[in-house]
């Protein structure tokens, strides 16, 4: 019998290494990781380059995962799979910040929510499942957009609709947002989408660390946000462990 091809398997070591990260990786840094020379890395870059398994950023040349290889890792995953995974951990979430809780997948060109639980209190409360929201202003499209659970390049070319005047509709400045959302792992919106109203949400990872969602926790920007507009702490963090629940549940290792 033949044995494991080492050109493909060391692809396959390169895409686990992007994956599984917040930020994009440069050459050298994808090369020492694994032990590889560079001009052997940069070969197998280019191939996975070639064949949109990679994106190459055009200002930093460092490299994240493509769209082929993001499609591909999400269509084994049935967005009822993905509710039923998280709805005991939105229900949780929801219960501990005191806030409404929502679960959020790609769909073209937009956020379609799956999954939604009303803020415990007995305010008349709107069901969001079904419902489209907009990538650039909400924050769990900032999340899919920044982990490349949908490609960015297409929602700046049919332009950046205002929803209010907080609302990023520069491309630099929705690039700049991106980067600081790889950064810190959890993208907030304040005032973006609707005023009065603001959200932090986290990825969602399955196997392989590839994103595949976004939960969130959403309500009035005075309880989200402190007096100086930036995401309360403490509900930053309930966010991001819900997340990692998730994500352990769907498989993925790291979480």
């Amino acid at each position: 019998m033949a044995g494991p091809v080492q050109s493909i398997e060391r692809a396959a070591a390169i895409l686990r290494l992007l994956a599984g990260g917040p930020r994009r990786l440069g050459l050298g840094e994808v090369a020492a990781a694994l032990g590889l020379a560079k001009g052997t890395t940069h070969g197998i870059l280019r191939t996975l380059q070639h064949v949109d398994f990679v994106e190459q950023d055009e200002a930093t040349g460092k490299y994240q995962l493509g769209a082929a290889l993001l499609h591909l890792g999400t269509s084994y995953l049935d967005v009822n799979e993905l509710r039923s995974r998280s709805i005991n951990w939105a229900d949780a979430l929801a219960a501990r910040s005191g806030e409404a809780v929502r679960l959020g997948t790609p769909l073209e060109g937009k956020v379609l929510i799956v999954h939604h639980v009303f803020r415990p209190d007995d305010t008349l409360q709107t069901l969001d499942v079904g419902a489209l929201l907009p990538l650039h202003a909400s924050s769990l499209g900032k999340v899919l957009l920044a982990f490349g659970s949908t490609p960015v390049e297409p929602v700046l070319e049919a332009g950046l609709e205002a929803y209010t005047r907080h609302t990023l509709i520069a491309p630099e400045d929705l690039t700049r947002a991106l980067a600081e959302i790889q950064e810190l792992g959890w993208a907030a919106e304040v005032q973006e989408m609707s005023m009065g109203d603001a959200g932090v949400a986290a990825p969602i990872r399955g196997h392989g660390g590839l994103v595949v969602g976004a939960i969130g926790a959403s309500g009035a920007v005075e309880r989200i946000c402190d007096s100086k507009g930036r995401p309360q702490p403490a509900l930053v963090t309930l966010v991001r462990d819900a997340a990692r629940a998730v994500s352990r549940d769907l498989g993925a290792a790291r979480w």
